[in-house]
């Protein structure tokens, strides 16, 4: 398969992003992955711990501020805490937590943009051995997912994916500039967003 690929790796050759658009590409949400981020243990160990895919329209804000995490880190791979500041990330910024499922998912104040820990979807790799011995009728190892659908039933504006073994932490970094209320920049607004936004002139 001929792939579109810019590849940025880390000097200590621990992590690595790309940007990935092959002929026929990997969909999140009907959407075509553009960033595939992975970080491994060793560099002796041929294979990404784990990888976390993004597709063109995840706000660059949310992306890079998971990326400086990742970057930060000493120790790509090692799991520091649980799955709880992903949440406390999102509501300290006013996100609720959903009802039926209050440490697992949450959503933004207008219900568009979602949260949620759960299956991850089919390819998405990661070097977790459940992943690989899991039956088809039996759930894997769940893993954070993220998306935005401003309508219900309709094609998501974006969405993310994290594999089970991406450290909760970095997912944090991610959830909190995803759900900051601080003014961005942009040039084009979505169409299916344009009259939720809070705008204000640059300056």
């Amino acid at each position: 398969m001929l792939r579109s690929t810019v590849l940025h790796i880390s000097p200590d050759t621990l992590r690595w992003a790309q940007w990935v658009l092959p002929d026929e590409p990997f969909h999140l949400g009907e959407l075509p992955i553009a960033w595939q981020v992975c970080a491994r243990e060793e560099v002796t160990t041929p294979l990404a711990q784990w990888s976390a895919y993004f597709t063109p329209d995840v706000p660059g804000e949310a992306l890079a501020d998971f990326l400086l995490a990742l970057d930060a880190r000493d120790q790509p791979t090692a799991a520091f805490t649980g799955p709880e500041p992903v949440l406390d990330a999102v509501t300290a910024h006013g996100w609720l937590r959903d009802v039926d499922q209050p440490d697992a998912s949450a959503t933004d104040p207008t219900f568009t943009s979602h949260l949620s820990l759960g299956e991850v979807p089919p390819l998405i790799q990661d070097g977790d051995p459940r992943a690989l011995t899991v039956e088809a009728d039996e759930s894997g190892p769940a893993g954070w997912q993220a998306w935005a659908e401003p309508v219900l039933g309709a094609r998501c504006l974006w969405a993310a994916s994290f594999g089970a073994s991406v450290p909760h932490d970095l997912v944090a970094a991610f959830a909190a500039s995803l759900s900051s209320t601080a003014p961005v920049l942009r040039r084009l607004l979505p169409e299916s967003t344009r009259d939720r936004l809070l705008r204000a002139p640059a300056g």
